[in-house]
């Protein structure tokens, strides 16, 4: 029970981190963006169950492959959604981590 609200809660607070350390003049700004990639989950909604705990989301939904998550990494590089990349990378570390912890248990 700890681990799914756990990862909910990282979800908010890491975004909210890196915003204050590396965008100090808009971090409220750099952290609602971050926040807003959480939106990448919509690609759960393609399988049944829609949630699964026990399902590791890297490398079974489509917007969470590795190939995404390829161009994630390349669109921190480019100015204009430099914010988006970080935070999809963000929320796939997290998930990754996620998914370790799910082996761990």
């Amino acid at each position: 029970m700890i681990r799914p609200i756990a990862h909910l809660v990282l979800h908010a607070l890491v975004p909210g981190v890196v915003a204050r350390l590396a965008f100090k003049a808009n971090w409220s700004r750099a952290w609602l963006i971050m926040v807003a990639t959480l939106l990448v989950d919509l690609d759960h909604l393609l399988v049944t169950p829609v949630y699964d705990p026990g399902r590791c989301s890297i490398g079974f939904h489509p917007l969470h492959s590795y190939i995404a998550v390829g161009v994630y990494a390349v669109m921190t590089t480019i100015p204009r959604f430099r914010l988006v990349g970080i935070g999809l990378l963000i929320h796939m570390f997290l998930d990754a981590t996620d998914c370790a912890w799910m082996r761990w248990e």
